[in-house]
């Protein structure tokens, strides 16, 4: 009867969360590490989220969201596109500020910083860039902001399109993994993963698919 009754109120029901990263940044942009800074897709990238909205065509999406950076706004446009359907802008879903590093290729930070880059290979979690943000900081940022965004499409389908460092602190937590695995989870330009949210558990479907033949 239990099931049952959880089955009548739709508590079986998962809410499905289509996460995308953003498209292929702008060309003489693509090494570095932008964070906040405000950059536009590139051609690819632009081909990039047309293909993932290809694929979630058949998806009955009930909203759409995406950082307020260009680069992920323009993707869940395309998403859009063809549904009668307004993406949402979400600061909160904003990429990591990266503070001085904003900017600057790996190489020029381990030039620069690296008694800074060496202290936040020590404590990923918790180190915070000079100037910007710890990966805890954006966790405590996106993740309330998603988890109401889970509640308010209960038992539908949402699509975000965010960042790299957004993606692995919300596959993360749906992992129950601590924020020093962070870069054991790729996230490829266009790339799509798949969330279900049960009321206690979290199960991924899918991890940086799509367009890369991923997942």
């Amino acid at each position: 009867m239990r099931l049952q009754s959880l089955r009548a109120k739709g508590l079986l029901t998962p809410t499905r969360l289509y996460l995308i990263r953003h498209g292929q940044v702008a060309d003489g942009h693509t090494h570095l590490y932008h964070g906040h800074n405000d950059i536009e897709l590139s051609p690819a990238g632009v081909g990039q989220l047309k293909k993932v909205a290809d694929q979630l065509r058949a998806a009955p999406l009930s909203g759409a969201y995406a950082s307020d950076l260009t680069r992920a706004f323009q993707g869940a446009e395309l998403i859009c596109e063809g549904r009668d359907l307004t993406p949402e802008a979400v600061p909160e879903f904003r990429e990591i500020n990266f503070g001085l590093w904003e900017g600057l290729s790996f190489a020029e930070i381990a030039a620069h910083y690296p008694e800074d880059l060496q202290a936040r290979f020590d404590d990923l979690p918790n180190f915070r860039i000079p100037g910007g943000e710890s990966l805890m900081d954006l966790g405590n940022r996106a993740l309330p902001r998603l988890k109401e965004l889970v509640q308010k499409h209960q038992g539908q389908s949402f699509a975000v399109v965010a960042h790299a460092g957004v993606n692995r602190v919300i596959l993360c937590d749906a992992l129950g993994l601590s924020l020093e695995n962070l870069f054991r989870l790729d996230q490829n330009y266009g790339g799509l993963n798949v969330i279900d949210y049960f009321p206690d558990l979290a199960v991924v479907r899918m991890v940086n698919g799509g367009v890369n033949g991923v997942g």
